[in-house]
């Protein structure tokens, strides 16, 4: 279930585009489950992921001098909240396909806003939350906690290049969900995926069998040539 909150900002247009890139396992596993993989916040590479900024730590340290279990909460939580990421971005991203995807093979979704806040809609155990990262010097510029989710939609400026869009599920109230490499949410795949696009430089029998596969699995997404494919040699 999508739940709108006046501290988490999205861009105007809901037809902005975000994508996602990942493997082909990883894709598949999405058209099998019918479920989206959320990860564990603690378990991102980037070891400030949900942590704070140096002025927000400062605060935080005061307010928690004379109850210890504040800052505490605040370690934990990390343990509790799992993310699903997107790309903004008018155009594919050469860089993104680097980074999300190995030995020329590949898939990236292509989504818009409004059509991930709708697709989490059928998710009726966890509340979903969805924002976009602000990117920010944790030396000098102050987070407000007002929310329990700023720390994770706050990063460093050296990741701005992400330019990410989140899907945020908070688990701390659901006794007995135990989270380990990350959550399983349902979501309707059909208005998730608008089109697929190929690596750029996969060949020509990877892009065969992604397209025989997602046909035997009963779907009609648009597959597209991949924008980075030239047809034209110099």
């Amino acid at each position: 279930m999508y739940t709108a909150n006046a501290h988490i900002t999205l861009p105007e247009d809901g037809k902005t585009l975000v994508w996602k890139y990942l493997d082909l396992s990883k894709f598949l596993d999405l058209l099998l489950s019918r479920k989206l993989f959320m990860s564990r916040s603690d378990k991102f590479e980037d070891q400030y992921e949900g942590t704070f900024s140096e002025p927000t730590f400062e605060e935080i340290k005061k307010l928690a001098h004379d109850n210890p279990e504040f800052l505490d909460y605040y370690k934990t939580h990390r343990e509790k909240v799992v993310i699903s990421s997107w790309h903004i971005n008018e155009y594919e991203s050469f860089a993104m396909w680097q980074i999300f995807t190995q030995n020329s093979e590949g898939i990236a979704i292509q989504s818009t806003v409004e059509r991930l806040q709708r697709a989490v809609e059928p998710e009726r155990q966890f509340q979903q939350f969805i924002g976009e990262v602000n990117y920010i010097d944790y030396k000098k510029e102050y987070i407000p906690f007002d929310d329990l989710f700023f720390p994770f939609l706050f990063k460093r400026k050296s990741f701005q290049y992400e330019r990410e869009v989140r899907i945020l599920t908070d688990v701390s109230s659901h006794e007995g969900v135990t989270i380990n490499e990350g959550l399983k949410i349902d979501v309707d795949l059909e208005t998730l995926i608008d089109r697929i696009y190929i690596h750029p430089k996969s060949e020509n029998w990877y892009k065969r069998l992604v397209i025989e596969l997602v046909s035997k699995l009963g779907f009609d997404f648009r597959i597209e040539k991949s924008d980075l494919e030239s047809d034209i040699l110099i």
